[in-house]
């Protein structure tokens, strides 16, 4: 019985980081990357130039302050829309790629916490939508689905990439960040 335990726990060392980051891909990848698109200003340097969509999503409060106008917003709110943007497109791609992904997973999981408290305190969502556990409803949008999202990131967290990762590809023999 020691024996299959053993056998059984190396293969989940090496089958659930490489789950985590193919249901990962197939769910959230999409997912991420239209909603930083939706941030995006025109052209190829869009992501430095961020439309009202950036702002309102991030900032609603202080967009619907200022009439939802992107020029009345000052120099900070216009770093947090940038960084959040690109971290939309980076951190995702670093998970799928399975490149410097204990720091991605880290890093999502900041993301997804901030996104959490926009929409409830920034946005105003309430009841349903955010959701309670242990109601026998598992489709809330924040509280359940968010809940999965974070034990996939602390799979990769804790666990590292897997062997189908470029982090083993280039750091095979030392720990991978």
């Amino acid at each position: 019985m020691h024996a299959l335990a053993h056998r059984l726990n190396l293969l989940g060392d090496a089958l659930l980081p490489t789950l985590a980051r193919l249901v990962f891909g197939g769910v959230l990848l999409v997912y991420f990357w239209r909603s930083a698109l939706t941030k995006t200003g025109d052209g190829l340097f869009g992501l430095f130039q961020p439309g009202v969509g950036g702002y309102g999503q991030i900032w609603p409060r202080a967009m619907a302050e200022v009439g939802f106008n992107p020029d009345a917003m000052n120099w900070f709110h216009w770093a947090v829309v940038v960084a959040g943007t690109a971290a939309e497109f980076i951190l995702p791609a670093l998970i799928v790629a399975g490149l410097l992904t204990r720091l991605a997973a880290l890093g999502m999981t900041g993301f997804v916490i901030v996104q959490s408290l926009t929409d409830i305190v920034g946005h105003g969502v309430e009841g349903a939508t955010i959701g309670t556990w242990f109601d026998a409803a598992s489709n809330a949008l924040i509280v359940d689905q968010r809940a999965f999202w974070m034990l996939g990131f602390a799979v990769l967290l804790f666990k590292g990439a897997g062997p189908l990762s470029l982090d083993r590809l280039l750091f095979t023999g030392r720990t991978a960040p």
